[in-house]
This record gives structure tokens, sequence and C-alpha cells, in this order.
């Protein structure tokens, strides 16, 4: 085939996703003309990442999903300092982290999925595992990125290999595993705004079976802003530090059997997160009908003017253990058993109202203690390939305001939230090799979910219970077929399957208590909890229909382009409104079709330089509402980022490494609604690190100078209009520089 001048027009009249399926189909065609040019058997000069997202091992390229994935030893580099920083570089993934104002919080958002909140009574649509485990919570977790493999992101819908909550993707953050390699790290990074990072690493081999590592660490991050009428408070605005470890023991008990203990534990505190409230803006609002304006918030957004100092720091902490045996039957066929118990907490909360007066602030405590366990059993009979197994997932969390604490409109108010969560499964998921070029995959799972929940918003009310079960079979096929050039060419189905959830903040319950009379009624309690409006939503459902093609073109140029289109049905969008009663968080049910492209590549220009790009375009459709149209939140139309490295020997034989890692997000809204009146709209950013390292010849150590948002620029994570004000929840990332000490011993 032959590409011209005329043709390459043609391909730029098309619409985005016709473009590059023509483009690909054409680079089917001359790519083997390429690879003659470049000597095609000449050895690849790419590093193929080996990953586990099927659960079983497999060469990124091999795997019939849109994925990217990180190598632990590059994270720094890239100026990934926590999971946040993940969202700025992998397509169509969006990370927030406002959840209560903690600083330890992430959002993760796929493909137009995600949860904007964090109270125990909902579940996060992006799940996140770490070595095998699934995190329930996403607040107070340990999101330092030490000790780390490698970090994979899958992209759409993976309810048939990993469960619930995975209807928008799944994060899987591999550890390192104990090996006889006797090594030990450590790293040190002293910055701008306070920074004051370390950590230490060793792997051990105690004797040929025994072996164990473990890494200790600190971070310390200054912060943004002041607490203008708190001079005591204990911390700036933004400011965290956190303790954190990890401890792994690896024994081969016998030539089939391994077995590994690990052990976590994160300790953290700090100033809430940055934020600022609107209220002229609001003229018919409550606060600017109570007599207060913008000039009674701080100046600087980055200041905080509450007089509340219980809402003024956060803490958290999270431990962990974990158990896995892997016992290889024979040859071809094997089990592995996975078992934890985690627990986590926080302190968080907001002074919603910005100002010195206590009208609106919720000092806010949770916590949450779960239990997994999963058998699987693996095996290869001739062509074919599975996986299968059975789980088990138990949860139970609460979340308390005090009414001893909080306030709202001046007056006391409280939510106490709890919920017991059980879920069961069993899948399998079957490989078939029809041919050395073609594989045929396919999986189903069966789940059955059931949750307790009570809440207490009101004591004339009292406490209303509820419970209720789903279950839901889940299923994929999928196809991959590998050209003579090394491409991949795949197509899935797949579909992914999320419980019901019931409401975060069920302030109605009190409307419901005046609208049965009130306290002119002794009855109006029990005909509250007799009708008990606190109920679940339907279970969430969601199919997947995606194509593209992956693979290395030449021996200096990787890339994959992934198409898809996504229809989620009965998906709870979180609507937050302030009423006479109370801060009250529901769920709008919305159907939505999301549909894009997603590129990524990986371009050896020379020997010394090497080109990192990535693009994600996505179109989101929401079905509409009694004649209003939402929107899906959070969620940017348009994600890039690219990543020029160049390293170069000096004269003394000493490798200088630098790198520019330059991220894009388009504008996107905070909220359900692109109503222009409401004031929610985000605007783009677009930020950019730099790293420049420093490795002497023979030396076990290496210097870097490193930059991270380096033209300081401050975005919003979020956006809230409440009916009454519209709170900005402002980003906690700002310009930093620093140096970073690296030795291996």
């Amino acid at each position: 085939m032959t590409i011209t001048n005329k043709s390459i027009k043609g391909v730029c009249h098309l619409n985005p996703i016709a473009a590059a399926t023509a483009l690909a189909l054409a680079s089917l065609s001359i790519t083997p003309a390429l690879a003659e040019e470049v000597e095609a058997k000449k050895e690849s000069k790419i590093e193929a990442i080996t990953v586990t997202a099927t659960k079983r091992s497999q060469v990124i390229y091999e795997v019939p999903i849109a994925m990217s994935a990180f190598s632990g030893d590059e994270l720094a580099s890239q100026g990934i300092s926590g999971i946040t920083d993940v969202g700025k570089f992998v397509p169509n993934l969006n990370i927030t982290g406002f959840s209560a104002g903690h600083n330890s919080s992430a959002n993760p958002f796929i493909r137009g999925i995600g949860l904007q909140d964090h109270l125990i009574t909902t579940d996060p649509g992006v799940s996140v595992y770490v070595d095998g485990v699934y995190l329930g919570r996403q607040v107070g977790q340990n999101w330092n990125l030490a000790n780390i493999e490698r970090i994979e992101v899958l992209r759409g819908p993976q309810g048939t290999l990993y469960g619930r909550n995975s209807i928008g993707g799944a994060i899987n953050i591999i550890t390192k595993q104990p090996d006889q390699d006797a090594v030990t790290k450590v790293s040190a990074e002293v910055g701008t705004r306070g920074r004051l990072k370390g950590s230490i690493f060793t792997n051990q081999a105690v004797n040929d079976d025994l072996a164990f590592n473990f890494n200790l660490g600190f971070n310390r991050r200054g912060g943004l802003g002041e607490f203008t009428n708190l001079p005591n408070a204990e911390f700036d605005v933004g400011e965290n530090q956190e303790f954190h470890g990890r401890f792994s023991l690896k024994y081969n008990a016998s030539d089939d059997l391994r077995v590994v203990f690990t052990a976590d534990a994160n300790d953290g505190e700090g100033g809430t997160r940055p934020y600022t409230t609107l209220i002229d803006e609001m003229p018919n609002g409550r606060l600017y009908q109570n007599g207060l304006r913008n000039s009674d918030v701080a100046a600087d957004p980055y200041d905080n003017a509450t007089g509340t100092a219980e809402t003024s720091t956060v803490s958290n902490n999270a431990n962990g253990l974990s158990l896995t045996l892997d016992y290889d039957i024979n040859e071809d066929l094997g089990t592995k058993f996975i078992f934890s118990k985690r627990s986590s907490e926080y302190k968080a909360g907001l002074d919603d109202d910005g100002t010195q007066l206590a009208l609106d602030h919720y000092p806010e405590r949770g916590t949450a203690d779960q239990t997994s366990v999963e058998l699987q059993f693996t095996g290869y009979l001739g062509n074919v390939d599975f996986v299968t197994g059975l789980y088990w997932f138990n949860e139970e969390g609460s979340n308390r305001q005090s009414a001893s604490e909080a306030s709202f409109d001046g007056g006391p108010t409280k939510l106490e939230l709890d919920q017991e969560t059980t879920s069961r499964a069993v899948f399998v998921n079957v490989g078939y090799d029809a041919t050395d070029d073609l594989r045929l995959s396919g999986g189903v799972r069966y789940t059955e979910d059931e949750k307790s929940a009570s809440t207490n918003v009101f004591d004339p009310v009292g406490t209303i219970y509820s419970h209720r079960e789903w279950d839901d079979v889940s299923w994929e096929v999928a196809s991959n077929y590998t050209f003579e050039n090394g491409l991949n060419w795949y197509a899935t189905v797949q579909t992914g399957y999320q419980s019901g959830q019931y409401p975060a903040r069920p302030y109605f319950l009190i409307n419901q208590f005046f609208g049965a009379g009130g306290f002119d009624n002794p009855e109006a309690g029990a005909i509250v909890r007799a009708n008990n409006a606190f109920i679940a939503s339907e279970n969430i459902s969601a199919i997947n229909y995606e194509t593209g093609f992956k693979g290395q073109l030449t021996n200096d140029f990787s890339m994959s382009v992934a198409f898809f289109n996504t229809e989620y049905d009965d998906l709870p969008y979180q609507v937050s409104v302030v009423t006479d009663a109370g801060f009250d968080t529901n769920n709008l049910v919305v159907e939505q079709t999301s549909r894009g492209i997603e590129f990524e590549s990986t371009y050896l220009i020379t020997d010394n330089f090497t080109l990192h790009s990535s693009l994600g375009f996505m179109d989101v459709d929401v079905e509409e509402q009694n004649g209003v149209k939402p929107v899906a939140p959070l969620t940017p139309e348009l994600t890039a980022s690219i990543s020029p490295s160049y390293e170069f020997e000096l004269n003394n034989s000493a490798l200088v490494t630098t790198r520019l890692d330059i991220s894009y997000r388009d504008s996107m809204y905070g909220e359900p609604s692109s109503d222009v009146r409401r004031m929610t709209q985000i605007d783009s950013r677009t930020t950019v690190n730099f790293d420049i390292s420093y490795a002497p010849m023979n030396a076990d150590w290496t210097v870097s100078l490193y930059g991270r948002n380096v033209f300081d620029e401050r975005y919003d994570d979020a956006r809230l209009n409440t009916g009454a004000y519209i709170l900005l929840i402002k980003s906690n990332d700002a310009s930093e520089f620093g140096v970073r000490y690296n030795a291996t011993f």
C-alpha cells in the first residue's frame, strides 16, 4: 500500500474515531516494509513489561484490554510521588483527592466512572488492589508508592476477574516480593514547600528457602496557606506528614509450595485540603441571606478563615496483614490462596461556610475493617489455560459527625452511618490458543452481595435499619491475533457489576419527620421509620465493546490504540444540596454511554532519546432526566501527556539522564450538570515536571534535581453547588523543586 499526500489529507477530514481506525489499519500494511528497512530480526530496544492483569503472567501486548503499566523504578523520575499523580499520565484517567477535605484520599475516574464521595454507604467505581487484595475504602490508605514493582491501570469494566466495583476499571499496585538478592536501597528527598522525604528498603535471604524485605519511610510536605483565625493551629492548610512501613516474608516450604506473609501500616496527619466558599454568587442562598459575603472568607483561597479547630486537622492510619500461598500441584496445575485483613480510620471534615462563624462545619470520623479470602485454581491443558476461583469479602464500617462538634445553620447536627457488606463470588476465565497467532478467551463470574445499613441523623426519628441483597452474572469474551510484524489486534466484549448504594447523607428523613406532623405528632418518628425511605439503589451494570491494536511496530517503536463503547444502566450520580434539614446527598440514577479513543506510544528516536506519549478522547452521553441532560462529573473530554527523555555520557563516563513530563487535562464539571449558571465548570490544566539525574560510572548512587508542577499551575479538584453556596476544592498540587538522592548497596 502506498501512502500519498492525498490519502493523508483524506484521513484528516474523517471524525476522530474513523481517522484513528484508518491510520491503524494502514499501519498493518506499511509495517512489513518498514520492518525490512530497520532489520526486523534485530533485537527489540524496548523492554516489554510483563503484567498480571488477567491473573496470569502475560506480556502487556498480549492482554486483550486497554491498560497502562508503570515500572516502580521509574515512578520518581516521572514525578509520581503518590497515586494521584498516576492520573496525569494515563489516557481517560483522572484522579482527584478531595473527600472530606482530606489529603490522603484518592478518587479515580476512568472513562467517566468513579466516585466523588467516601462515606461507608458508597462504593468506588474503580477498584484498587495491592498484591491481589481489594481495598474497600480509599480514604486513610497508604498511598506512598514505596517498594513498588509496577502499577497496572486497566480501563473498562473488569467484572469477570476483578468483581464488583470495577465497572470503570481497576488499578493494580504490585509490590516487590522477597527473593535471594541481597540489596539495600536508601532514598532521601529535600525540596521547597518543606519537602522532607526519606525511605529505606532492604531485601535479604536468610537461607535458600527463606527471604524477607521491608521498607520504612517518612514523607512531609508543607502547606499552601494559613488558618487566619486559628493562630495556634497545629498544621497549615494543605500540610501533611506520614510514616509508613511494610514487611514481607517469603518461605519456600518445598519445591512446590511458596508462602508469603505481608504486614503494612501507615500513620498520617496534617491540615485540611485547600478550599474556599463562594457566597456572593448565590444571593438567594442561606449564607448570603444570613448576612455573610465573600469578604468574610479568606481573601487568599489557599488560606482558611475557619474559627473551628476541629475542622482544621486531618489524620489517617491504616494497617493490614495478608497471607499468600502458591502451590504447584504438578507442572501444569496450581493453586493460590490469598487471605487478608485490613483496618483503616480517618478524621477529617470541612467548615463549609468558610468563615469564622460556626454555621456549617462538619468534623467527621470514619472507620472500616475488612476481611477477604480468595482461592484460585490455575492450569494449562494443552492449548487451553484457565483461572478459576472462589472469593469472599466482608467489610464493616461507620461514619460519625457528632452533634456536640458538628453544626448546620448554627445549630447542632449529627450523622451516624453504619454498614456491613458481604460479597461472595465464583469465577472462571479460560484462554485457548487456536493457532500460534490466534488466541480466544472468555470468562464468567457469579456474585452475591448483601448490605445491612443503618442511619441516625435526627434523634426524634431514631435509627433506621435497612437490608438488601443483589446478585449478578458478569462475563466477557475476547480474541487477539498476532500479525507477522508482531502487532497484536484484540476485540473484547466485557461486562461489569456494582451492587446498589444507600444514600450517603439522608437528611431528607428530617423533612419527612416534620411532614408527618413533627413534634406536634408523637407518632411522627414511628411513621418515618415505618415508611423507611432509607433504601438502596438498584445494582449497576455495564457492558463494554472494545477493539484495538498494540505491540511493537518496529524494534524502536511500540504503541497501543483502543476504541471503546461502554453502556451503563442504573448508574448513580451523587447530588448534594443544602435543604432546610441539612446537607443532603442522594443518588441521581442515570443511563450513560461512554465512547472514545485511547492511544499510547514509546518511540526510541535514537539510542539516547526516547519519547513517551498518551492521548485519550471521550464522548459521554447521559440520558435526559426530567428535561435536563446531565453530564458525567470530573470527566475531561481530552487527556494527553508527552514525556521526552534524553541520556548522555560525560567525559568522565558519568551518565546524565534528563526527563520532561507534560500532562494535560481538559475542562470538566464538578457535578452532573453543565449549566453555566451553576458555576461548577473546572478549567483545563497543564502541568510540567522535570528530572535530571547524575550517576557516576560504576557508582552505587544517583543524585537528581527535580521539579514538579514547575509553572505552579493552580487548579480546582472539584466544584460543588449546594444551592446555598458553592464549594471550590483546590488541588494540593503546587510547584516544588528539590534534590533526590538514591543509593544501592
